[in-house]
């Protein structure tokens, strides 16, 4: 992995993701490492001149999302990574984050964790939204090459619990409640086409 033009403090994030999702592998395939989306969001990240509290929260959303999901709660994961990654990082990436339970301890559906990450955004930081949208862009992204280039969509699709339309409708959702908390930052062009590009995919 070429990591040439990062700092030290994002080469060491992308290290700590590449030793967390070790043996993990993308969804619907067998080799494809799942590091490839933390590298891939903090080029996106980087890419919009993003600073490096983001691009490092960036690279850790998804392991922080493991740990959250795993049982640990905030104040266990700032305990856990305040002092590799500093606490401003670990603050940005915790609102960028689904998790499991709500501010009671209670135990949250899967739908009821969408609603609380949605809710969420509009007293996030824009450092914690931007993290948010580079997540999901290249998460359409990724659906959508994979959707294109095979010839049994139906197969993708499998990959998700909740299914196709839930999935195309959930991408509009956080489209559109980005923008709604006043959100405007340059990614969400990218955003907004993305989202627009899976439903029309999906429509032809």
């Amino acid at each position: 992995m070429t990591t040439t033009g990062y700092s030290d403090r994002i080469n060491h994030a992308l290290a700590f993701a590449a030793k967390h999702h070790d043996q993990e592998v993308r969804k619907g395939t067998r080799l494809l490492p799942y590091f490839t989306t933390p590298a891939n969001v903090a080029v996106l990240l980087t890419r919009y001149g993003q600073d490096d509290e983001t691009v490092v929260a960036g690279i850790l959303r998804d392991a922080v999302e493991d740990y959250l999901r795993d049982g640990f709660s905030g104040e266990a994961v700032g305990q856990r990574l305040a002092d590799k990654f500093g606490e401003e990082v670990v603050a940005v990436v915790l609102d960028a984050a689904r998790r499991r339970v709500d501010d009671d301890g209670v135990e949250m559906s899967h739908e009821e964790q969408k609603t609380d990450f949605l809710e969420r955004l509009a007293r996030a930081t824009d450092r914690s939204r931007w993290v948010a949208a580079a997540h999901e862009v290249h998460d359409i992204s990724t659906l959508l090459a994979d959707l294109r280039r095979t010839a049994f969509p139906d197969a993708v699709w499998r990959r998700f619990a909740e299914g196709r339309d839930a999935k195309v409708r959930w991408y509009r959702l956080m489209d559109d409640r980005l923008a709604a908390v006043g959100f405007s930052g340059a990614i969400m062009r990218e955003l907004n086409e993305a989202a627009a590009a899976l439903e029309t995919y999906v429509e032809r």
